[in-house]
C-alpha cells in the first residue's frame, strides 16, 4: 500500500553524513527541511546538493524546504551558560545588558522593542512555555518581571507573550539574505516564520522571484493574533501556496487547550482553498531518545492523518535525535495504518459548488469517478505545473494519483501533495495519440496496475500547454488504449 500522507524530516547533525541521509531517503522521506535558524549558508547548500544526488541514486523525488528563521525572539547568553530561576524572584530583561554576561538577575535579549509591546501584568513565556514571567514594570528599555514558574534557563531560549501581540516584522535582514541562499540551492519550498499578514507572504515571494526562484511559499501559522483574526488568517492562507500549523510557538501563545480546534480549522480551511497543509512540531518527540513512540504520539500523528493533512513534519527527532531512521519508519507505519480507516476514503469536498475553471472541473470529476467506479486502481494526471494533481489531492480517496510531468519544478512540488506520486514523463517528443498508452505502460512496468484494471486519465488536447487540462478518459489495462 502506497503511503498517501507525506513525511518531512529536518536535517541536522544526526542526518548530515551521506550515510545517514541515504538511510533517511530509503526510509521514505518525501521532503527535507533545511532549518535556517541553525548552520551556515554553505552547510545548507552542501546538504541540498547531497539530497539531490541521493534522490537521483534512488530514483525518488525528495523536495527541499528552506525554513527561514524569522524574528524568533530570544534571550541572550549567560556567563555560565544557564541559570536557575526561582518562583517569586525578580528577573529583568534588558536589551542593553552585555549579550554574553547574563546572570540569575538579568539577561540581554535580541529584541529591543520588547519594552514597547508589553505592560505590567502581561505574562512572558520562555523556552517554549516551560518558564513563565509576569511583567511588573517597564522602565525605559528594560522589562522588570517576577518569576511565576521557574526552572533552568539556558542560552538563546525563545521568548513569547501569552496571547501574542509582539510586533516584530516577519522578515528580518537575515531572512532576506537566506532567501538568496534558498534560491541558489534550488529550494522547492520556502517557509516564512511568524507570519503576521498576507503582505509578509507577498514580500517573500517578490524577493524569491528577484533571486530567480519559483519556489512555493509556506506560511507558518504560529502567532496568536493571527489565528484570532479570521479575516487576516483567511488572507494569509489565500496568499500562500502551503500552510504549516507550527504548533510549538502557536501553542505557547494560545495555550494547549485551544490548539486542537485551531489545528483542525486551519487544515480544513487550507484544503477548501486548494492549499497544501503541513502539521508540525513534537509529533514524535519522545523518539529523540527512544526507539519507539508513545501511544499519545501515535494518536497525534493519526489524528493529523484523519484531519487530512498533506504532510507531517519531524524536527529535532531527525535533526539531533538518536533514531532518525526509526522515527521515519514509525511515522510511515502510523500514517499507513490511519489511511486504512474508511473516513479517509469518502469525500464531499465542494460537492455542491459551481466550478469556474475547466481544469478544476476535470480534476474533481476524475476523482469522483475514480472513487465510485468499480475496478479503478490508479489515476494518471498529465501535468505541466502540478496544478491539476493539487486539486485532485484535495479529494479524499484510497487511490494513488500519478503526476506525469517533464518539469523538475512540478516533479518536486507534488512531493508534498497528499496521495500524489511523481512519474517523469516527457510528452514533448511523443505522438499525441500514443501518450495514454505509453503512460499506462509505465505503470504496468512499475507493477502498479495489471490486466483488467481501470485507470482514469486526465490531460489537455494540447500536450505541453499550461492550464489546458480539459479531457477525462477511463481506460482498461489490456484493451486498446488511445
Amino acid at each position: 500500500m502506497l503511503r498517501r500522507t507525506k513525511i518531512i524530516a529536518t536535517l541536522g547533525p544526526a542526518t548530515s553524513s551521506p550515510e545517514a541521509l541515504d538511510s533517511l531517503i530509503q526510509a521514505g522521506v518525501d521532503c527535507v527541511r533545511l532549518n535556517f535558524s541553525h548552520g551556515e549558508a554553505a552547510e545548507h547548500v552542501q546538504r541540498a546538493e547531497l539530497v539531490r544526488e541521493l534522490s537521483r541514486k534512488h530514483r525518488r523525488f525528495v523536495a527541499l524546504l528552506a525554513d527561514l528563521q524569522g524574528p524568533k525572539l530570544r534571550v541572550a547568553r549567560f556567563i555560565n551558560g544557564k541559570v536557575e530561576l526561582k518562583k517569586g524572584q525578580a528577573f529583568t530583561l534588558d536589551p542593553d545588558c552585555d549579550k554574553s554576561a547574563g546572570t540569575a538577575d538579568r539577561v540581554g535579549l535580541d529584541y529591543e522593542d520588547l519594552c514597547k509591546d508589553v505592560h505590567a501584568g502581561d505574562v512572558l513565556l520562555l523556552d517554549d512555555g516551560r518558564l513563565e514571567l509576569e511583567v511588573t514594570a517597564v522602565k525605559g528599555r528594560t522589562v522588570e518581571c517576577r518569576v511565576l514558574i521557574g526552572g533552568c534557563l539556558s542560552n538563546n531560549k525563545g521568548l513569547n507573550r501569552r496571547g501574542g501581540g509582539l510586533s516584530a516584522s516577519a522578515l528580518t535582514d537575515k531572512d532576506r539574505a537566506d532567501i538568496v541562499t534558498a534560491a541558489r540551492l534550488g529550494a522547492d519550498f520556502v517557509a516564512v516564520s511568524f507570519v503576521r499578514t498576507a503582505d509578509d507572504i507577498q514580500e517573500a515571494r517578490e524577493l524569491l522571484r528577484q533571486a530567480g526562484s519559483q519556489a512555493a511559499i509556506v506560511a507558518k501559522i504560529e502567532r496568536a493574533d493571527l489565528v484570532h483574526n479570521e479575516a487576516r488568517l483567511e488572507a494569509v492562507i489565500r496568499a500562500a501556496d502551503v500552510v504549516m500549523v507550527a504548533r510549538g510557538d502557536l501553542a505557547v501563545e494560545i495555550g494547549d487547550a485551544e490548539l486542537v480546534a485551531v489545528q483542525k480549522h486551519i487544515i480544513g480551511r487550507a484544503r477548501q482553498l486548494n492549499r497544501v497543509v503541513i502539521t508540525a512540531t513534537q509529533m514524535m518527540e519522545s523518539m529523540i531518545h527512544s526507539p519507539m513512540p508513545t501511544r499519545a504520539e501515535v494518536s497525534d500523528v493519526a489524528n493529523a492523518v484523519f484531519d487530512y493533512t498533506d504532510a507531517v513534519m519531524l524536527s529535532a527527532e531527525t535533526a539531533v535525535g538518536e533514531y532518525p531512521v526509526e522515527v521515519v519508519q514509525a511515522m510511515s507505519r502510523i500514517c499507513i495504518g490511519a489511511e486504512k480507516h474508511p473516513s479517509t476514503h469518502n469525500s464531499k469536498h465542494r460537492i455542491n459548488e459551481v466550478m469556474v475553471h475547466v481544469d478544476e472541473a476535470i480534476a474533481l470529476s476524475a476523482m469522483y469517478a475514480a472513487n465510485h467506479l468499480e475496478g479503478v486502481s490508479a489515476i494518471i494526471c498529465m501535468t505541466e505545473t502540478g496544478a491539476t494533481p493539487l486539486i485532485m489531492s484535495r479529494i479524499k480517496s484510497p487511490l494513488p494519483i500519478f503526476a506525469f510531468s517533464r518539469h523538475h519544478l512540478a516533479q518536486h512540488r507534488v512531493a508534498l501533495y497528499r496521495g500524489v506520486q511523481t512519474v517523469p514523463f516527457d510528452t514533448e517528443t511523443l505522438p499525441n495519440d500514443e501518450i495514454n498508452r505509453l503512460a499506462v505502460d509505465e505503470l504496468i512496468r512499475q507493477g502498479i496496475v495489471s490486466r483488467d484494471d481501470r485507470i482514469v486519465i486526465t490531460k489537455g488536447d494540447y500536450a505541453n500547454a499550461q492550464g489546458g487540462t480539459n479531457t477525462l478518459k477511463i481506460v482498461r489495462v489490456g484493451s486498446e488504449i488511445r
